[in-house]
């Protein structure tokens, strides 16, 4: 197969017993992909940000540029694996965690499974995904929207305007 190039978001909003506060292990993630074989390449910057959902914790976000010979559904595979070497239960959507890995984009373009969906549907619309994205490939397009990263966080960055005609009960 030929490689490939992936976007991975990470998360994490719990400490680890290794590993410590969520940025070190935002980095200690990055460290293990690469021993999983997954070539990194270039790296966002570690933002924090507001917890969505029910977790009352601020997250660590970023994203890493990696190249890989394995398919979407393998590379998802991978991750889950490392997420769980970490400590990572599923049991509860959107709640704390100690790591959280995403494919966010893909070098070819768009696939879609029953588990699996490239680019991430939330992509376009969360901050903490698309800041750290298109910090470390500006110039990827979106193949359903058809605008570059860095396009697409600066429309969802843009001020909105107030709706002072709608009236609150």
């Amino acid at each position: 197969m030929v490689t490939a190039s992936y976007v991975i978001g990470l998360g994490s909003n719990r400490r680890h017993g290794r590993y410590g506060a969520p940025e070190r292990v935002i980095r200690s993630a990055i460290d293990a992909l690469a021993a999983k074989g997954l070539v990194v390449g270039r790296v966002s910057r570690i933002v924090r940000t507001p917890a969505m959902g029910p977790s009352d914790r601020d997250f660590a976000n970023a994203a890493v540029l990696v190249e890989t010979d394995l398919a979407p559904p393998a590379l998802l595979a991978l991750l889950q694996r490392t997420e769980r070497d970490f400590g990572r239960r599923r049991y509860r959507r959107w709640g704390a965690r100690v790591l959280d890995l995403d494919i966010l984009a893909w070098s070819g373009a768009h696939w879609s499974d029953r588990r699996l969906i490239v680019p991430h549907p939330g992509l376009a619309i969360r901050d903490f995904a698309l800041g750290p994205a298109a910090q470390i490939t500006p110039r990827w397009r979106h193949p359903a929207l058809n605008r570059t990263l860095r396009q697409l966080h600066a429309q969802l960055r843009k001020p909105r305007p107030v709706d002072r005609t709608r009236r609150t009960p």
